[in-house]
């Protein structure tokens, strides 16, 4: 059965009990939430950073961590370090980043010698329950890559196929957004969108995969929108997959799922040998939770 909710996501994952590797984890909220994660059964941590801080925090706040293997590490490149080698050797199952900057830890995901890399490129993936769309959303890519090209815009649908795949989805459709539905030569969004249609007219994505673009964002979410512009299309008011063509659209139209529209949500660096969960300090206790939940899920149904 699909995952319909963020709250099922965390149902689902009890019992998993994925090896987590936490990067400098000497950040409190971090803790609390991988504590809360560790209660249900989502994911055993392995805490990396600097013990003395990292214990501090488990006993003022009276956490449920005290038993967990902690590496004694003061050094964030280290530590980085630390986090993807114990993935390389079978250790941990998934990685999250806690107190270090996220420039250090892609850092060494990408490592030439250790890391992570794979044939696919490293993209941001965040899944929205909003109140008022009709099932989750997939979002991408706010975070990682600027302004994608073709080949690259390939990937990122890809990699989101992977985290809908591991919500149970077998028909995935995914809007190409802009700010039009017309191809305008001038709109580099518009034309690409064109092009990834095509890519999937000819077969070249996956079986169950619905592509289709351009499209604005109210035709993609709204089959009013869609009948009023008469805008016929399989994905029109149904979208799974919203692809951005920039990193400012897919920020802006997170934070307002986010702030406008008290939507809840989780989130997951994909194209990795395995889910890097990379939370914001800004981001709730909740959003914490549900983001180790999703590279939990993923790393048991994907990798």
């Amino acid at each position: 059965m699909p995952i319909n909710s963020l709250n099922e996501l965390l149902k689902v994952n009890n019992g998993n009990n994925m090896k987590l590797a936490v990067v400098v984890a000497q950040d409190a909220e971090v803790l609390e939430a991988v504590s809360e994660a560790r209660e249900l059964k989502i994911a055993e941590p392995i805490l990396i950073g600097d013990e003395e801080k990292i214990k501090t925090i488990i006993a003022d706040r009276e956490l449920d961590l005290e038993d967990v293997e902690i590496i004694n590490e003061k050094d964030y490149e280290k530590c980085a370090e630390i986090g993807v080698k114990s993935v390389n050797n079978g250790k941990a199952n998934f990685i999250m980043k806690g107190l270090v900057d996220t420039s250090i830890l892609l850092k060494e995901v990408l490592n030439k010698d250790y890391g992570l890399r794979t044939n696919s490129l490293l993209s941001h993936v965040m899944v929205y329950e909003a109140p008022s769309y009709h099932k989750l959303i997939y979002l991408t890519d706010g975070g990682m890559n600027l302004v994608p090209n073709l080949k690259e815009k390939i990937k990122i649908i890809n990699n989101a196929v992977k985290v809908c795949k591991a919500f149970g989805k077998e028909e995935i459709k995914v809007g190409c957004l802009a700010a039009k539905e017309k191809v305008n030569p001038k709109m580099e969004a518009t034309i690409d969108a064109d092009k990834l249609k095509k890519v999937y007219e000819e077969g070249k994505f996956e079986e169950g995969i619905i592509v289709d673009g351009p499209m604005a964002l109210d035709l993609a979410i709204s089959k009013e929108a869609a009948e009023i512009k008469s805008f016929k299309s399989k994905v029109a008011g149904d979208a799974d997959i919203l692809l951005v063509p920039n990193i400012e659209m897919g920020n802006g139209i997170g934070k307002s799922i986010t702030y406008f529209g008290n939507g809840k949500s989780a989130g997951v660096i994909m194209g990795a040998k395995v889910p890097v969960v990379l939370v914001s300090r800004a981001d709730t206790h909740e959003s914490k939770l549900y983001s180790i939940a999703l590279g939990s899920l993923v790393s048991k149904n994907i990798f």
